[in-house]
């Protein structure tokens, strides 16, 4: 809602005690609040729940002189919805309705704001006729351009398909994937070059790069076949569509990754590339068969509008020193461990973009090469041409390499040509597959690799996870559960002293910090949008990192516990991922749910 003036706001406060809706009483009461705390006084009126926001809308526009729609239960037709792209419609908050009178019906949240309705009538090319509506209307109309994409793409695979050739799609376009077997695939090309079938893929992969999507999930179902994208780590169903649909998607995806269509038994890895506007997706490819057919996941790998800097990742404080000693050996081994699509290969690209220099040659292996650096020389593994991470790394280690990157250390062989890597003068960045950073050393031990090697060439190790970042925080008082979590996990760490508190601040890499004995703690929730499901956008790292000391030596030379092991770790100083993330909920870059859903006491 539009800020109002004082003569409008009274008007509106009038009318709502004249018809009945408050009484005079409960006016003066929030208005007496309102002054208090310097709150909205009619924000405090929806929020305290006097009122619902539909009522107060219809109010102010009656006062207003603006005409007025509920489209709580409305349901737009998709191609009423089409005459305004989706991205303007959440951008200013605006849903077309359909026509009257030769002009357009538009609903708005600020019907009042001239230079936004010139706007929308010069997009849409046409005179307009404007509604104001609440908030919550608005937004359930903007749902269902999401519903109208899975009546598109129905609507494209229910069409015949004609024997000329379609235009190229301006959005989506693939640019590569050639089939091995020009031959065998040439007819097969022919026929879905062009077929709805394409264009619905196309609409499904622009959806899931539009939307910030990380993976594309294609499972089928007994009687549908479900996709859902998983955006900022979290899965979201975006359609359902007909069983039959299944067999020619999924073939039209094998074509597109060079693989065997013929083939349903065994799973099959693929990849290719796509071109959504001006950016390059990498898309990689794995299909399995299940009980009712064969899913589908694609990753997406969009490397515009990633940093690499450890920073801007989340590496504070103590983390960001720890990592910065590590990377100053001239040998050994920098390990990142953490859950699959937990960022530990971006964590690695930022280790390698902070040392990169002309007088350094670096070499990486990776399976996929997911961002590809000036002056790093990398190499994509191809297991079908006997190209794995062992063979690849015997080669590496004869281009004289003074720092190695190996994508992950997934079996003994691997692993043991990695110690000696590093032992011989190499420094050398891995992942491997743990729930903690102190769960890399056991790890490695069940690897076959001898304890003592492990402590002489281990430096640092990394454990992290991936959260959601908040949009838009809006600051409220934790409860007393919140605050006695708070308090659990993170009370040592905070000051106890005024004059102490920019001191520990800035040692944990904040601006600021409360105090210990606070009785509640100023946390931070996101504002819900179109744009921000849930209130967040984006995500940033949770991480727990250390250096091998001289006791956490002695412990791998006694082959201790990932538990044992963490204890020493704390007790040198780490923090861990649970602490980091409440410190940076306190700093309202995340909320405490969130860090609680990704890193509980069980695997921080």
């Amino acid at each position: 809602m539009s800020v109002l003036s004082a003569t409008t706001q009274k008007q509106v406060e009038e009318e709502l005690v004249k018809s009945g809706t408050l009484t005079q009483d409960v006016v003066d009461e929030v208005r007496s609040i309102s002054e208090k705390k310097h709150q909205p006084f009619l924000g405090l009126l929806v929020n305290e729940g006097h009122i619902s926001n539909e009522d107060l809308t219809k109010t102010v526009a009656q006062v207003t002189k603006v005409p007025y729609v509920n489209l709580s239960n409305a349901t737009i037709d998709p191609k009423t919805l089409e005459l305004l792209p989706q991205e303007i419609a959440e951008r200013y908050m605006a849903v077309p309705l359909g026509e009257m009178q030769h002009r357009l019906v538009i609903a708005m949240l600020d019907a009042d704001n001239v230079q936004a309705v010139d706007f929308l009538a010069n997009k849409v090319g046409r005179p307009l006729k404007v509604y104001t509506a609440s908030e919550e209307g608005l937004r359930s109309v903007l749902k269902q351009y999401q519903s109208s994409l899975s009546k598109g793409v129905a609507g494209v695979m229910d069409k015949e398909e004609e024997p000329e050739e379609a235009p190229e799609d301006a959005n989506i376009s693939i640019i590569t994937g050639k089939s091995k077997d020009k031959d065998k695939d040439k007819n097969i090309r022919t026929i879905v070059q062009d077929s709805p079938i394409s264009k619905a893929l196309s609409a499904i992969l622009e959806f899931a790069a539009n939307n910030r999507a990380s993976d594309i999930h294609m499972e089928p179902l007994e009687k549908e076949f479900r996709i859902r994208c998983r955006i900022d780590g979290v899965l979201r169903e975006i359609m359902r569509l007909p069983k039959s649909t299944e067999p020619a998607l999924v073939s039209r995806i094998k074509i597109l990754s060079n693989l065997k269509i013929d083939e349903h038994r065994i799973p099959q890895d693929g990849q290719f590339t796509v071109k959504v506007g001006s950016k390059e997706i990498d898309l990689r490819i794995a299909i399995s068969p299940v009980v009712w057919g064969e899913q589908v996941v694609i990753r997406l790998l969009d490397k515009s509008g990633t940093s690499l800097k450890l920073q801007d990742m989340g590496y504070y404080g103590r983390a960001l020193r720890t990592i910065r000693k590590g990377i100053e050996h001239p040998n050994g081994m920098i390990l990142t461990s953490g859950p699959t699509g937990s960022g530990k290969s971006t964590s690695l690209y930022a280790l390698i973009q902070e040392i990169k220099n002309d007088t350094i040659n670096i070499v990486t292996l990776e399976d996929p090469v997911e961002y590809k650096m000036d002056g790093i020389n990398q190499i994509q593994v191809n297991a079908d041409v006997g190209l794995t991470f062992a063979t690849g790394l015997r080669s590496i280690l004869r281009q004289d390499p003074n720092v190695v990157m190996v994508g992950e250390i997934r079996d003994k062989e691997t692993a043991n040509l990695a110690v000696q890597a590093a032992l011989t003068g190499h420094l050398v960045f891995s992942t491997l597959h743990t729930s903690s950073a102190a769960g890399i050393l056991p790890r490695l031990l069940e690897m076959e690799i001898e304890p003592f090697l492990i402590a002489s060439t281990v430096r640092t190790v990394i454990g992290q996870r991936l959260v959601r970042c908040i949009s838009e925080p809006q600051p409220y008082q934790s409860d007393h559960a919140e605050t006695a979590a708070i308090m659990a996990s993170i009370g040592e760490l905070l000051p106890d002293k005024e004059e102490n508190v920019k001191q520990v601040a800035n040692d944990l890499g904040y601006e600021t910090l409360p105090l210990r004995d606070q009785n509640a703690y100023t946390l931070f929730k996101g504002k819900e949008s179109p744009e921000a499901p849930g209130g967040y956008h984006g995500r940033m790292g949770l991480y727990e990192v250390f250096d091998i000391n001289d006791s956490i030596q002695d412990l791998i030379m006694k082959r201790a516990t990932s538990s044992e092991i963490q204890k020493a770790a704390q007790a040198n100083g780490m923090i861990t991922m649970q602490q980091d993330g409440y410190l940076k909920a306190l700093a309202g870059k995340t909320s405490l749910s969130e860090v609680n859903r990704v890193a509980s006491d069980e695997t921080a």
